[in-house]
């Protein structure tokens, strides 16, 4: 792989990569301080993160649960650091200084894998391989399903996956990347982390899959950029949100980046060591004490957070003018709560059945049950 110039890309991006090294350094003393972690993958795909954030994520930490936010999914959940860092500079109350610092500890929100209902702003629940991708093309559904029942003006989101080789190397993301493919699941992003390194070497040493191929083959536009430059990274998420189909962007990226463990596996899943960080303090130009992050950068990163309530203001604006009726049911649906009529259905169907005695197939059963149910809760 080629190197990279880091002093020109520190010159011509200096905003940029700044927001990035306090992105990259969190993850990179959190892991060392905790003895324990995947530092290179949050190393690689913080540029990807940034301008994710900055320019394209619509999110509001001050109501983290806005139902029509974008999703952001980071299947690859042993970068978690990469998450918790965002999470943490873009201002979400519960993603402390101090949960950073006890990263992977007992009883902290920061596990080794992100964990649904530990912290706001962690949508689901990843680390297992493919199980986040596949979850993110379920996301990505329910948001078509829900604009074509409320409408664009209520519904009108994107989902957005970081995703890894290993990740689509699991049998259960090939299910989903052809479900979303056949559904035609235009909000739905995929970010690929095309690093060549998994915890065992290169990526040759277990699969020679074409994915760019792959998800064309499932109906999928495929683009790519340089994941390190934000210019390019921009292009190909604007470019993504124009189509009508689901999008694979291939980001080439180092894993480790700027270390030197860059492109290897020793990057991959244990601490640099304090010789390595104290190197890589000057390539990055980050003088600063571990968990120390300049209030000009933090400055940069709360104003990214605090865009998006603009947008979740005019959301509630627009639901306002709802009638009461499509109100109550859009909150009942975000509250996932039952229709009030739901439980007398069942009773008379298990009534109906317990009279008959219908001699049918589990399936067929259970296509009853649907044809109930579905009419009274379409979700």
């Amino acid at each position: 792989m080629a190197p990279v110039d880091i002093p020109a890309l520190r010159e011509k991006h200096p905003d940029h990569w700044m927001r990035a090294a306090a992105l990259r350094m969190l993850a990179v003393d959190a892991v060392q301080t905790a003895n324990s972690g995947h530092p290179g993958m949050p190393m690689g795909m913080a540029d990807v993160a940034t301008v994710l954030f900055e320019k394209h994520l619509k999110f509001d930490p001050s109501r983290p649960d806005w139902p029509d936010r974008d999703r952001f999914v980071l299947s690859a959940g042993h970068g978690s650091m990469l998450l918790y860092g965002l999470l943490h500079l873009t201002g979400y109350e519960d993603m402390t200084i101090d949960q950073i610092k006890n990263f992977r500890q007992w009883g902290a929100k920061t596990a080794g894998h992100p964990e649904y209902g530990h912290a706001q702003g962690i949508e689901t629940t990843t680390g297992p391989l493919g199980q986040g991708i596949s979850t993110a093309v379920g996301m990505a559904t329910a948001e078509e399903v829900l604009r074509a029942r409320f409408g664009k003006k209520v519904q009108d989101h994107y989902t957005y996956v970081i995703a890894g080789d290993g990740c689509l190397m699991e049998g259960i993301s090939h299910e989903a990347i052809g479900f979303a493919g056949m559904q035609k699941l235009s909000k739905l992003i995929v970010l690929w982390d095309n690093n060549n390194i998994s915890i065992d070497g290169e990526i040759s040493m277990s699969d020679i899959t074409d994915q760019r191929k792959r998800f064309q083959a499932a109906g999928w536009q495929v683009l790519a950029c340089d994941g390190h430059d934000p210019d390019d990274i921009d292009r190909a998420l604007t470019e993504a949100k124009r189509s009508k189909k689901p999008t694979m962007i291939d980001c080439k990226t180092h894993i480790g980046f700027g270390s030197g463990k860059q492109d290897t596996a020793k990057a991959h899943g244990s601490p640099l060591g304090d010789e390595e960080i104290t190197k890589l303090r000057e390539t990055y130009g980050w003088p600063h004490p571990a968990f120390t992050i300049p209030n000009e950068i933090a400055s940069q990163w709360k104003a990214i957070g605090e865009r998006g309530a603009e947008d979740r203001k005019a959301w509630e604006a627009r639901v306002a003018e709802l009638s009461e009726q499509r109100q109550k049911e859009l909150n009942r649906v975000f509250n996932l709560e039952p229709p009030k009529k739901l439980s007398a259905r069942i009773k008379a169907l298990k009534k109906q059945i317990s009279e008959e005695k219908p001699k049918v197939a589990t399936r067929k059963a259970s296509e009853m049950v649907l044809e109930v149910v579905n009419p009274i809760m379409p979700e």
